[in-house]
């Protein structure tokens, strides 16, 4: 549906030359002399990547996108499989499809499914998620030199800083908006 620019507002999904973007944030300016326009910063749906973007005398076309809850069932290589809590459908994803959130998945795991025309944009994964550390260095006592934390590698591959008391085999909560360390669990 095309609208024009006085309906743009945050959280609108639009369309732009064949690519989908969500509205973080939008401005209308009108300034003393000339037409009025919108600023706008758009986030890629895809990527994740922000653009900012003018908008003037146009019409926008704003889309609908459907999201359903995916449980992750396995990996076979580079393709994943998910499938659709309510239909019971079964989605194979390629990792090209699902880089941003590849390092957050673990079995039976529920994640947000963005789709747009039948195909799957992308997917989010909760908000907190709570991975196991296989691997990292002992934290020595009084080594004040480093910031106080340390890398650790988690069951999923992911490499987070996690503070100095942190051991393997411990379970901590992490931040999937900015992967960072939330706390022990």
């Amino acid at each position: 549906m095309q609208v024009g620019i006085n309906a743009i507002k945050n959280g609108l999904n639009i369309e732009l030359e064949g690519t989908v973007y969500y509205v973080v944030s939008y401005e209308n300016v009108k300034p003393g002399k000339g037409s009025a326009f919108v600023r706008t910063k758009l986030k890629n749906i895809k990527t994740g990547a922000i653009l900012e973007r003018t908008f003037r005398n146009e019409k926008i076309e704003t889309i609908d996108i459907d999201k359903r809850t995916f449980q992750y069932l396995y990996s076979s290589g580079d393709i994943y499989e998910f499938m659709d809590r309510d239909t019971y459908d079964q989605f194979p994803l390629h990792r090209d499809q699902i880089s941003q959130v590849e390092n957050y998945l673990k079995e039976n795991m529920e994640v947000t499914a963005l789709i747009y025309k039948g195909r799957v944009l992308t997917l989010e994964p909760p908000i907190f998620i709570d991975l196991k550390i296989i691997s990292t260095e002992p934290g020595i006592r009084g080594d004040t030199s480093k910031s106080g934390n340390k890398p650790a590698k988690t069951e999923t591959g992911l490499i987070v800083s996690v503070p100095l008391f942190v051991s393997e085999g411990d379970m901590v909560r992490i931040d999937t908006r900015t992967k960072e360390y939330v706390g022990r669990v």
